[in-house]
């Protein structure tokens, strides 16, 4: 990813409307989202004091709207507008998720997982379920916790598989702290399900820790 931060605010605006997207620097993308008033001028000035206040793109994605709406000629539609690309990126990533999409292997379902997980301020534990020819029957956020830990409920992993028909289950859940290294609970938890798991046939095949854009499978590393 570019910077964006480096170049004059009041650099030439014909260059915002370069339709190249990928070689666009981080700025001029920001300028094209925000310009809806046909006033590049402006939007570029804005995009520059965004990517200065929030740091990157991800940075003011994630952003609270009242923190955007602090940006001089920020309304409340650009800041909506904005506060939705997260969103719409998940939900693109998500495509790949859907009920009926097979599961083939682990990084299938990885960038989905860091997408939606990675910037929750706690800690949100979720469940992948599949049918046995490991085609995703539906995907759930289970149960939320803290900042650095969340109850986990095995009896209702094993009740939401029961109800869902599933033959295989993979879990998930994102450290807040950004360091995705597997703890000595989240070991526990994954054998404590697996266990309850295989007493009505159903394999558990990972539980993937989400960090700050990384993602550790427990499979990969043994830990099942």
């Amino acid at each position: 990813m570019s910077s964006g931060h480096s170049g004059s605010i009041g650099g030439n605006p014909a260059s915002i409307m370069n339709p190249s997207a990928e070689t666009m620097p981080d700025i001029e993308l920001m300028a094209l989202i925000i310009d809806q008033s046909n006033q590049p001028q402006e939007a570029h000035a804005m995009a520059h004091e965004l990517l200065l206040r929030f740091g990157s793109i991800r940075g003011i994605l994630s952003a609270q709207t009242n923190d955007l709406l602090s940006i001089h000629g920020m309304c409340q539609r650009r800041a909506r507008m904005i506060s939705s690309l997260s969103e719409i990126g998940a939900r693109y990533l998500q495509e790949r998720m859907l009920p009926g999409s097979s599961i083939q292997s682990p990084g299938d379902s990885q960038q989905y997982l860091i997408a939606r997980l990675r910037d929750r301020p706690q800690e949100v534990f979720c469940a992948l379920f599949l049918d046995n020819q490991h085609r995703v029957l539906s995907f759930e956020e289970l149960f939320q916790g803290t900042i650095d830990a969340t109850t986990v409920y095995p009896r209702e992993i094993l009740r939401r598989a029961l109800t869902r028909n599933a033959a295989a289950v993979i879990l998930a859940h994102n450290h807040p702290s950004g360091v995705a290294e597997p703890s000595a609970a989240d070991q526990n938890i994954t054998r404590r399900v697996r266990d309850a798991l295989e007493l009505i046939d159903v394999r558990l095949l990972d539980h993937f820790v989400v960090g700050d854009g990384s993602c550790v499978s427990l499979a990969a590393r043994g830990m099942l």
